[in-house]
């Protein structure tokens, strides 16, 4: 018999509260930047212009909780269809990790979760 599943802790909306390739006014250019972990590990994405599609698996790195996706969707600025990928992991109530474009740009990420997950996460104890 496989191993139960265990609950996903990674749902809902989580703050991109920082990315070491771009400031925070790119981020938050069109929305507050975020990246949201849904129901059967789709979610969705937007910072600066660049909108997507999120695939992700609850996972661990070393001994941490952790999260890794891909994604793809499109810069808005300019129409650009772009991919990519990322990986974080979770300390207290942020995660961190990096964010990449597949053939691109790379950056550290880390994400806050936003309050209301907090009080939903408490509900679901």
């Amino acid at each position: 018999m496989g191993k139960a599943k265990s609950k996903n802790w990674a749902l809902g909306r989580w703050s991109i509260d920082s990315m070491s390739m771009w400031d925070k006014d790119y981020i938050d250019e069109e929305v507050p930047g975020y990246i949201e972990f849904g129901a059967y590990n789709l979610g969705s994405l937007q910072f600066g212009y660049v909108q997507g599609a999120v695939d992700y698996r609850v996972t661990e790195r070393g001994d941490k909780p952790a999260v890794e996706f891909s994604f793809e969707g499109g810069d808005g600025a300019d129409g650009t269809p772009c991919t990519g990928r990322g990986w974080m992991t979770l300390d207290g109530e942020a995660l961190t990790g990096m964010f990449y474009f597949h053939r691109g740009d790379e950056s550290e990420i880390e994400l806050g979760r936003l309050p209301e997950n907090r009080a939903n996460r408490r509900k679901r104890k």
